[in-house]
């Protein structure tokens, strides 16, 4: 039976703590769409967490939290400026294009996924013209794909160039407390630039919810209307929200991503195949090729070839040193 202990880090069991606020909200009568007192609780924490007077709602895939954030800062004729290798690029099927009725991406290079100071300035130089969709925000992504981790310089500077051209700022944190565990300050986001933050909750160990914090809250006008027309407005929404009381009331989120990222750390330390990027959170990215990829997928281990060629491995919450070094031990053994 194949294991997929690190094919994703979605593939983790959720938290105890998740669980038990979930529990925990599903007791009595609760006014329904997000208008009651759990949601409140879980809004105000990510609140704190930030130190951010902002606009917080709860939908159910990073997807739909994308796509409807992007919406928010960009017209149908418009588009979006990403890594080549950003998730909305790669991983959502068009969405924000079909959310935003037409609105394109458009990719840009730079090491480790984060984009390329100089690529952007290029972009942002390009004149407008009527056959091509002008930039009209810029995705940044933290940790990136590949687990790399932008400092609140580096993003601060890719973000106010963005602004000083009149974009708006996204960011995509679906493995966000990963970079916070990694020394990313969280508080520091509401002054980079950043107008709609997503706040991963399924990566971090959620059953499935994410948080949309739109910082700009101009940009919150009417935003309830745009969930319910996405379908991301439940009437029990109590449920998606529940998740983050559990995670955020001692700090767990932030201890279950440091350990996500210790295990990381072991697995490279431990790998007899090269490492392709920098161990940064909680993915490792190692070099191999198709035949031994197969031999450990025949060995019981399942994981992902990633996009740029290399054989991705996640940790979660949920990891072990013992499933760590097990497939460790398989490695070295089909090397």
């Amino acid at each position: 039976m194949a294991r997929y202990d690190f094919a994703s880090d979605n593939a983790a069991p959720a938290t105890p703590e998740a669980m038990a606020s979930l529990a925990a909200a599903n007791s009595g009568y609760a006014s329904g769409y997000g208008t009651d007192a759990t949601t409140a609780r879980a809004a105000d924490l990510i609140r704190a967490l930030l130190d951010a007077d902002a606009e917080v709602r709860f939908v159910g895939s990073g997807t739909a939290a994308n796509a409807l954030s992007l919406t928010a800062l960009c017209r149908p004729f418009e588009a979006v400026l990403a890594h080549e290798h950003a998730h909305i690029l790669t991983d959502e099927a068009g969405a924000p294009g079909f959310f935003g009725q037409g609105l394109g991406l458009i990719p840009l290079p730079g090491a480790s996924g984060r984009i390329e100071p100089a690529a952007l300035d290029l972009a942002l130089a390009q004149a407008e013209v009527s056959y091509r969709q002008p930039p009209a925000a810029l995705s940044l992504t933290n940790a990136t794909e590949y687990g790399a981790v932008y400092s609140g310089e580096a993003l601060g500077g890719l973000a106010g160039a963005a602004k000083a051209k009149g974009l708006g700022v996204h960011l995509d944190g679906a493995r966000l407390a990963n970079a916070a565990a990694a020394g990313f300050d969280l508080k520091a986001i509401k002054a980079l630039g950043v107008d709609v933050l997503v706040v991963g909750g399924t990566k971090s160990g959620m059953p499935p919810t994410e948080a949309v914090v739109v910082f700009d809250r101009g940009l919150a006008r009417r935003l309830d209307v745009r969930l319910k027309q996405a379908g991301q407005l439940p009437s029990k929404a109590r449920f998606m929200a529940a998740p983050f009381i559990g995670m955020l009331e001692d700090g767990a989120v932030l201890r279950h991503a440091a350990h996500a990222n210790a295990m990381a750390r072991r697995l490279a330390e431990r790998s007899p195949f090269p490492v392709r990027h920098a161990v940064e959170t909680n993915g490792v990215f190692v070099e191999m090729d198709e035949p031994t990829l197969q031999r450990l997928h025949a060995a019981g281990w399942f994981v992902y070839r990633f996009l740029d060629g290399s054989v991705r491995f996640m940790c979660s919450w949920a990891t072990t040193a013992e499933a760590v070094d097990s497939v460790c031990e398989t490695l070295a053994a089909i090397r």
